[in-house]
Order: structure tokens, then sequence, then C-alpha cells
């Protein structure tokens, strides 16, 4: 996990360590904003920085706020108007307003509240800091399944409690090294995934192939079984051999993996589906598998399909099945 991914478990180190801490929260911004809402900055009693609310515009005066509040353990609700000339500065077309809610560790975060949240991070599973004026932040992992599906941050119908969305990275599991998971695994990295692929042909999947990837040379049943399929997680089969696509997409059919695709013509995935009903599965389970894999733009070649498969993720993610 990345620094940016860990913020609240720095924030917590440096809780722990004796030197005081206070995360800051983007709660409100303009459209274009270089940091959507919900993205952190966390500050040690020392001035120590992880993470950031904005491209470098109100960052100083954020750390200044949040040592203030380290001292007096009191929130703060801040509220910056950008110039023009410093939103060019940081790669927007015009400035705006940016509100930044700062929670010292201790009466305003009590440090409990973090350490479960730190915790839920770290076991995937996705969870809800929610803030109320007045109120001790509370963390909650239900309640919240729009929210999470769509990643999203923010206010509350009542307008002043903040919902800070914390999920799991996203995780891209690729059953097949074949020419589509050569194109399509860097451009996944590229939107945020975490790419694993998984080919028990050692011909395929090598490094030579898929430089600085992770490779699993397991049957792919027991490699994502291994690995765990869960509501960040896509999986998706290139194979084209039942052999290895089938043993995973039944693995995938019985987990809460957010997408499933399965490359094939409509006749293939046809006779496909007709397996997974000969094994038990209902026409609701079967209703997850997006088969012939991608949207139809009518994609030519690897790079293209690749195209197709990332675009519908990115639409199953953002506005579910």
């Amino acid at each position: 996990m990345s620094e940016v991914d860990d913020i609240p478990h720095i924030a917590l180190g440096w809780h722990r360590a004796g030197q005081g801490a206070a995360l800051a929260t983007v709660v409100q911004t303009w459209g274009s904003a270089p940091r959507r809402v919900g993205a952190m900055l966390a500050v040690s009693g020392h001035g120590d920085m992880a993470g950031s609310v904005s491209g470098g515009c109100v960052e100083g005066a954020v750390v200044a706020e949040a040592l203030e509040a380290i001292a007096d353990g009191a929130p703060r609700m801040l509220e910056y108007g950008v110039s023009d000339g410093d939103a060019f500065a940081v790669g927007l077309a015009c400035g705006g307003t940016i509100r930044v809610l700062v929670q010292p560790i201790g009466a305003a975060l009590p440090e409990p509240v973090l350490a479960a949240l730190v915790t839920a991070r770290a076991a995937r599973q996705p969870a809800a800091l929610i803030t109320a004026p007045g109120a001790v932040p509370v963390l909650e992992t239900a309640g919240h399944e729009d929210r999470f599906r769509a990643d999203r941050s923010g206010f509350a119908e009542d307008g002043q409690t903040f919902i800070a969305i914390h999920n799991p990275p996203l995780r891209l599991i690729v059953v097949g090294a074949v020419h589509i998971a050569q194109a399509l695994v860097p451009m996944a990295r590229i939107v945020g995934y975490d790419p694993v692929i998984i080919d028990p042909r050692a011909a395929f999947a090598t490094d030579a192939r898929f430089p600085g990837e992770t490779l699993l040379d397991d049957w792919p049943d027991d490699a994502v079984r291994a690995l765990g399929l869960d509501a960040r997680t896509a999986l998706v089969l290139l194979t084209h051999d039942p052999k290895l696509d089938d043993p995973a997409l039944t693995e995938g059919l019985r987990s809460g993996a957010f997408y499933i695709g399965v490359l094939g013509s409509t006749r293939t995935h046809a006779r496909r589906l007709e397996r997974m009903r000969e094994v038990g599965f209902a026409h609701q389970d079967l209703a997850r598998i997006h088969g012939p894999v991608g949207l139809n733009i009518g994609a030519v070649g690897p790079a293209e399909i690749a195209l197709s498969i990332l675009a519908q993720m990115t639409e199953v993610l953002r506005h579910g099945a």
C-alpha cells in the first residue's frame, strides 16, 4: 500500500510515537480540483506531512492550522478561496473554494476509532468515518453501500454530517497471461488497480512478457481462492480454455467481486452458461458474468479489447451492474 493510501496508519503511528497528529480531509471543493472530496493530509506535531488536500496551494495554511489543532485538541473546519493565479499554478483553469476538516487525534478523533479504521483498511473492509457537528466520530462498515460502490465521500442529507469513505485499493485478477492481458494490465495500473496475473502455463506467465508484475503459476481456482475476491476486486478470465476459466469462474460467482468478465464469443458464452447451470448456479448468479467481455465498441486487436474491458469495469464500478 502506498503512502497516499496509508495516511490513517501514518497518522496513528505519529500519535502513538508521542508526536501528536491530525488528519485533514477535503469535504468540499470546486469541480476541477486536483484532489477529490475525501482526500487526506496527515500532519504530525513536528510538522511532517503525508498526503495532500490540494495541488500545493493551501497545504502550508492547513499544516499551520493542524499544528494549532494538535496543541488545543479542537477540530477545525477551514475554508479557502483559491485565486485564479494559484489555481492555474496547480493545473486548474480557474479558482474556487475548498473546505477542509482538520481533526486532531484525541478527543476530536479518538485513537480507538482511528485504530479501528486502520484495522479495517488492512483487512480490506470498506469503512465509513462519520463526523457530525458536536459528536465524536464513529466508524461504520455497513449501511453505505452506494457510497462504497461509487467510492464517494461527502455530506449526508442533513448537509452537516460528513461521511468519509475508506475503500480497499482496487484489484484486478487476470486469469490468462495472453496478449490482451499484456495491454490490460498496464492500463488498469494507470487508473489505480493492483493487478495479479494467474496462468499455470509457464510459457505465458513470464517476467519478460509482464515486467514487474505479480505472476502466479498456480491452478486458477486455487490462486483465486487464496487471493480472495471482494467488492473492490475485478476478475477477468482470458484463457479461452474451460479447463482454466471455469474453475476460476466458479470461485468468482461464489464471491463478492464487483466485476466478472470472460473472453469468448456469444456462442462460447452460451455453452459456458450451460456448464455453470449444470453445477448449480442460478439465473441471478449468471447475470453477473460479462460475456463476451468488454463494452461493444467494435474493438479490434488486443489493445482495443483491453480498452473495452477496462471501460466496462469502470462502468460497473461507478454505476453498478
